[in-house]
């Protein structure tokens, strides 16, 4: 078991399948050093766990509920990662997590939401989780999603 297995199974997590491309890419390419993984929506065996912008009020998503989306994001983008490198334990460090929520027009919590995927990144790699980061609020994602997240990671 690698370094990353056994710490994702201390911390009981699974890491999913790949999820697949629901338009023309794919969910992550290498360049040199470097893994870019395409946006990453917060998919659960093939289904979005709910739709909508997130805010305060009724009829959308509560910021606690879309801060669980992005980790399920960030998970999502570890699988796309692992696909095309291999092991996890060749992810020498997380450079850059790039949120984006769907936001009601008087929503201004994204940082918050995105720490969800930058926690958990934390929680798995340590210090090399450690990462720059952009946390934007749009009108709208694909599929009504959310939130959605992208990684770049640097390997060995």
């Amino acid at each position: 078991m690698s370094q990353v297995e056994a710490r994702l199974a201390e911390l009981g997590i699974e890491l999913p399948s790949v999820v697949p491309p629901v338009a023309s890419y794919v969910p992550a390419v290498v360049s040199g050093s470097l893994v870019f993984t395409s946006g990453q929506l917060p998919m659960v065996s093939g289904a979005l766990p709910a739709t909508g912008k997130v805010g305060d009020g009724h009829g959308l998503v509560p910021a606690a509920d879309a801060k669980e989306y992005a980790r399920q994001c960030a998970l999502n983008a570890l699988a796309a990662i692992q696909s095309v490198i291999g092991s996890l334990d060749r992810i020498t460090q997380v450079v850059k997590v790039t949120g984006f929520v769907a936001s009601a027009p008087d929503f201004t919590g994204q940082p918050g939401v995105v720490n969800g995927a930058s926690d958990v990144l934390g929680e798995i790699f340590g210090t090399i989780g450690v990462h720059s980061r952009s946390a934007v609020g749009v009108a709208v994602l694909p599929m009504d999603s959310p939130v959605e997240v992208e990684l770049i990671v640097s390997f060995a």
